[in-house]
C-alpha cells in the first residue's frame, strides 16, 4: 500500500510516501487505489471559532461523501481511536480496512453533516446519511459525532453512535454532495 498526500489535496502541507515498492516522489492530484493522503497538517486548526468549525465539519462531510478510505483516512492521525457503533478502531490502516467494508456494504452512500458544537480542539456533529444494501432496500441512518484533534487539524479521536431507519426510495432526501447553494449557516439537517 502506499502512501501519499500534497498541498491542495487537503488544504494543508503533506509529504508522500511508498510503503510497498516504489519511490517517494511526486504524484498527480486525486486519490488512486491503495493511497492514503498523509497530511503534515490539516486546517483549521483548534481552538476552534465558528466559522472554523463549520469549515472543519463541511470539508469532513465532502471527504466522506468521496467514498474514498484513502482520502478520508488521511484526516486522521496516524494512532486515531474511533468507536462508530459497537466497532473500536485504531489507527489509518484500520480505518481504510472499515471505511472500504463499509462503502461495498453502504451503496450509493450520500452524507449530510451539521455543527453541534465546538469547543477548543473538540467539535460534535449530527449527520444523516442515505445508502442502499445489496438487495435495494433504502436506509436513512441518523447520528451523533464527537471529535478531537491534534494541534495540526488532524483528528486523533472519533466517536460516533448511529441508528438506521429503514426508507423507501421515493422517501430519499440526499442525491448527492451537498451543492454549494445548500452550504453554511442556515442549512441545518431536519432531525426526522
Amino acid at each position: 500500500m502506499a502512501l501519499r498526500g500534497g498541498p491542495g489535496e487537503d488544504g494543508g502541507t503533506s509529504r508522500r510516501a511508498r510503503v510497498a515498492g516504489g519511490a517517494a516522489g511526486p504524484h498527480p492530484t486525486g486519490t488512486e487505489k491503495g493511497t492514503i493522503a498523509i497530511a503534515e497538517s490539516r486546517p483549521p486548526f483548534p481552538p476552534f471559532d465558528l466559522a472554523s468549525a463549520l469549515a472543519k465539519v463541511q470539508a469532513a462531510e465532502d471527504a466522506w461523501n468521496t467514498r474514498d478510505p484513502h482520502r478520508v483516512a488521511g484526516a486522521y492521525t496516524e494512532d486515531s481511536v474511533w468507536r462508530n457503533r459497537d466497532q473500536f478502531i485504531t489507527g489509518r490502516e484500520a480505518i481504510v480496512t472499515f471505511l472500504t467494508a463499509k462503502w461495498e456494504r453502504e451503496l450509493d452512500y450520500v452524507l449530510r453533516k451539521s455543527l453541534w458544537a465546538y469547543q477548543g480542539n473538540r467539535i460534535a456533529v449530527r449527520f444523516q446519511y442515505e445508502c442502499h444494501d445489496a438487495a435495494g432496500q433504502w436506509f436513512r441512518s441518523y447520528g451523533n459525532e464527537q471529535w478531537e484533534f491534534d494541534e495540526h487539524g488532524l483528528m486523533r479521536r472519533r466517536e460516533a453512535s448511529i441508528n438506521d431507519v429503514a426508507i423507501s426510495e421515493a422517501e430519499r432526501r440526499y442525491f448527492g454532495p451537498r451543492p454549494e447553494s445548500e452550504r453554511g449557516p442556515g442549512h441545518d439537517i431536519p432531525v426526522q
